[in-house]
């Protein structure tokens, strides 16, 4: 039996350093490929004009994404929110911050699903303050060490009992708060888990489950799935902000790291209340190229349990340059706002290549409105920012947020907020 046992699990370690070994970390052996077009309409229609790709293009891509890839975001009218503040801290930071928690209670009239934010805000300004959204990944308590902070309902369901990377703090060097307040900004963040629990067998605990249709036992090749949901919960911190005196809702900053920064950058395509849009690490389904076939392929981030996207993007594993879309169309969508792309040296399986070329391919939409985008098709070296109305850098590291990751977000913020 033992024997057997053994046996199984080679096999099982051998499949899995096969599947590692299809991926290509090798730039000769990427594929010519053509990006598809993104001044040109399905009609063959050239857009020469800003009025012709609001009116005609973007709708068109935008149903593409939302019916190929990231799932339609269903008609929410039947969804009520309600807020309760639960603590506020005027000495949060050691006085810099004012903290607030307030939970979120979504409800569809028969079921009611939380999320708790945690929204830090300086205290030296008093009004028009900007502001960055962004996702945690283990709680509103793993973003700083303060005991104030309270965990989230959804927390149970996920975290990893006694594992110390679910600890009080254990991700608070995601997260620059000291450097953010001090330039005057305010922080909203909320963990992921609890618009959609990233775990297998959780969706019932989602905000998807209280959309009409859900739980029928058939899925639309266009349903939406965790990205999308993701994104949607993005909005709603949103329509929360709107309620804050002190916020400046024109000076909305969006940031999501890896998983995340695919959410944000379809958040920021259908929202434009997010006045930046920044994407790091997000690879690909996020701001890489499909068609490079560099590092992580579409065969793999659609595998993954629950599913990020929506049934009808398996149909091009293993046949990306069949896509009628690619990502420099996604990030597009976000002009004339401005969209930010980061990457790291030692993350390959983003494909920084990928991310950098998708985000220069983006910028004959940015032309149109007379905005600048990335204007070289080589990358630039590392820390060597590029801060047009497209923006991008490359970093030292691996995958993850670094201090050097949010000066610079700062920087672009700073920069298109005019502060």
């Amino acid at each position: 039996m033992r024997t057997h046992v053994f046996t199984l699990l080679l096999h099982f370690a051998g499949l899995c350093l096969q599947a590692q070994q299809e991926i290509n970390y090798d730039e000769a052996k990427v594929p010519d490929y053509t990006l598809p077009e993104l001044l040109v309409t399905s009609q063959g229609k050239a857009v020469k004009t800003v009025r012709q790709w609001e009116k005609l293009r973007r709708p068109e891509l935008l149903e593409l994404f939302a019916a190929q890839m990231y799932g339609r975001t269903p008609d929410d009218a039947g969804i009520t929110v309600r807020y309760e503040l639960l603590a506020e801290n005027p000495a949060a930071l050691g006085g810099k911050a004012t903290s607030k928690q307030v939970r979120f209670i979504f409800s569809n009239g028969k079921k009611e699903h939380e999320a708790l934010l945690l929204l830090l805000l300086p205290n030296g300004a008093t009004d028009n303050v900007p502001v960055f959204v962004g996702y945690n990944y283990k709680g509103n308590h793993s973003t700083l060490t303060d005991t104030t902070i309270l965990y989230s309902k959804n927390f149970a369901l996920v975290r990893e009992p006694g594992h110390p990377d679910w600890e009080r703090g254990c991700q608070a060097s995601r997260w620059s708060y000291d450097d953010i307040i001090s330039r005057g900004y305010a922080v909203a963040t909320m963990c992921y888990h609890d618009i959609f629990p990233d775990k297998p067998g959780l969706k019932d605990h989602s905000v998807v489950s209280l959309f009409g249709g859900y739980g029928s036992g058939t899925e639309a090749p266009e349903e939406w799935q965790a990205i999308g949901a993701w994104a949607w919960g993005s909005s709603r911190i949103v329509d929360y902000l709107a309620t804050e005196p002190r916020i400046d809702t024109d000076k909305i900053a969006l940031m999501g790291h890896s998983r995340q920064g695919k959410a944000a950058l379809w958040a920021g395509a259908q929202d434009t209340r997010f006045a930046v849009v920044i994407s790091n690490n997000s690879g690909e389904g996020g701001a890489a190229l499909s068609r490079r076939e560099y590092g992580e392929t579409i065969e793999r981030v659609s595998s993954i349990q629950p599913s990020w996207f929506c049934p009808a993007f398996n149909q091009y594993r293993g046949r990306e340059q069949e896509r009628p879309i690619d990502q420099h169309q996604l990030i597009a969508l976000i002009a004339p706002r401005a969209v930010y792309v980061a990457s790291a040296v030692e993350d390959r399986w983003a494909d920084p290549k990928g991310e950098y070329l998708a985000a220069y391919h983006a910028g004959p939409v940015y032309r149109l409105y007379g905005l600048r985008g990335l204007e070289s098709a080589e990358m630039p070296s590392i820390h060597q920012p590029v801060m047009n109305n497209v923006g991008y850098h490359l970093r030292e590291g691996i995958h993850d947020v670094t201090r050097y990751d949010w000066l610079r977000f700062l920087d672009f913020a700073d920069k298109h907020f005019r502060l």
